[in-house]
C-alpha cells in the first residue's frame, strides 16, 4: 500500500535513495522506515485480483499504482505488458528493480507521489492500484490522477481490503476516514465511464506477507470510454 514518482530508469539501473523524488518527505520516510524494518514486507507474487482481472486484457501500457517490492510489475512485465511502476518508498524500489533485473526484465521505476508524478496523460492502457494508501483530498486529487491516466478504451482496475473503509480510527493513529477507497472513484465518474466489475469477493490472497490476514477483496474495475 503506497501512493505514490520521479524518472523512469530501465530494469538494470537499480533507483538511487538519492533520486529526485517528489512528494512529502514524511511520507516517504514512513515508508522507507516500514520497508527497512524487513528484509521482504510483501509476499514476492502477484496480488491474485490482479491475475484474475487482465486474464482477458490485451498487453499494453501499465501503470502499477505503490508497486511496492515489485511482485505485481515483474509479472505483468513477464506478461508482455509496458510497465511504468510508481513507488514513494526509496528502499522498496530498490527492491523492486533488483527483482526485474534478476529476471531480465524492463520495467520503468518512477519515485514520487501520485498526485505529483508528471505522468502523461491518457496514455495507460491498464491502471492498477492494488491496496494503495491514498491520502483523500478535498478536490478528490488521488481519484481524478488515477482516472486521468487511464488512456481511451482503458482500464482502471483499484482492489482493497474489505472492511477498512468502515473501521474507526485506530489508536495507532491510522483513520480510514483519510483514505481513497474503491467508492470514491465512483463517485467521481461521468458518462466518460463504463463501471465493469464492482464487488466484493473472498481473496486470493498469496501465503505470507503484510495483509495476508484479509479475507475479502473490494474490486473496482472502470472502462474508459472516451
Amino acid at each position: 500500500m503506497t501512493d505514490n514518482i520521479a524518472a523512469g530508469s530501465p530494469a538494470s539501473d537499480i533507483p538511487s535513495p538519492a533520486d529526485g523524488y517528489v512528494g512529502d518527505p514524511a511520507v516517504r520516510a514512513e515508508w522507507d522506515n516500514r520497508y527497512a524494518d524487513r528484509q521482504q514486507l510483501w509476499s514476492g507474487r502477484p496480488n491474485g485480483a490482479l491475475v484474475a482481472e487482465v486474464a482477458g486484457l490485451t498487453p499494453g501500457r501499465v501503470l502499477d499504482v505503490g508497486c511496492g517490492e515489485g511482485a505485481d510489475a515483474v509479472w505483468l512485465a513477464r506478461g508482455g505488458w509496458d510497465v511504468t511502476a510508481l513507488e514513494v518508498s526509496g528502499v522498496a524500489l530498490e527492491r523492486a528493480a533488483g527483482h526485474a533485473r534478476d529476471a531480465g526484465l524492463a520495467v520503468h521505476w518512477v519515485h514520487a507521489a501520485l498526485t505529483e508524478a508528471a505522468l502523461p496523460p491518457a496514455s495507460f492502457d491498464l491502471v492498477s492500484a492494488q491496496y494503495p494508501a491514498l491520502l483523500r483530498t478535498p478536490e478528490a486529487a488521488a481519484e481524478r490522477a488515477l482516472l486521468a491516466a487511464v488512456a481511451p478504451g482503458g482500464v482502471l482496475l483499484l482492489v482493497h481490503h474489505a472492511g477498512m473503509d468502515t473501521q474507526q480510527a485506530h489508536d495507532s493513529g491510522f483513520d480510514p476516514a483519510d483514505y481513497v477507497w474503491p467508492s470514491m472513484i465512483t463517485d467521481v465518474l461521468n458518462d466518460d465511464w463504463a463501471v465493469e466489475v464492482d464487488e466484493q469477493r473472498p481473496r486470493v490472497a498469496p501465503d505470507g506477507g503484510a495483509g495476508a490476514h484479509h479475507t475479502d477483496d473490494l474490486v473496482l474495475r472502470v472502462r474508459r470510454l472516451r
